[in-house]
């Protein structure tokens, strides 16, 4: 249960009770403002409630920016993906169009073989009286 500023346990008296807030912030460092004299639990309470919501919007905002970044991170790699998946599609498509001319180039140089030996046989033949 809690009681002002202070946890208890069922069936425990406020006695001995250790206080659930401190004086420390947030992120783990003392309150940088001092509480004025004379200032009340519910004040010094206020104050730490304040400094732990400020910690608590910072923290926030770093997640918030961290989720951005990686939001960002995330969009890049699928970009690269894509690029990926298009160059190889492309590389795809020049293999195949090399080893067309490949072959295509195999079958010219063959039909350039033929007709240089069948010229040879005419001029051969048309030396021979």
């Amino acid at each position: 249960m809690l009681a002002g500023s202070r946890l208890f346990k069922p069936g425990q008296s406020q006695k001995g009770c250790r206080s659930v807030m401190t004086d420390r912030s947030a992120n783990g460092f003392a309150n940088p403002e001092p509480a004025p004299a004379g200032a009340s639990d519910i004040e010094l309470a206020t104050r730490r409630l304040a400094a732990a919501l400020d910690a608590l919007e910072s923290a926030v905002e770093r997640r918030r920016e961290a989720d951005r970044i990686d939001d960002d991170l995330g969009a890049r790699i699928q970009a690269l993906g894509a690029d990926r998946s298009r160059l190889a599609n492309e590389l795809d498509g020049t293999l195949v169009r090399s080893r067309a001319l490949e072959r295509t180039n195999r079958e010219i140089a063959e039909r350039l073989d033929v007709a240089i030996d069948t010229i040879r046989s005419v001029i051969d033949s048309g030396e021979s009286p």
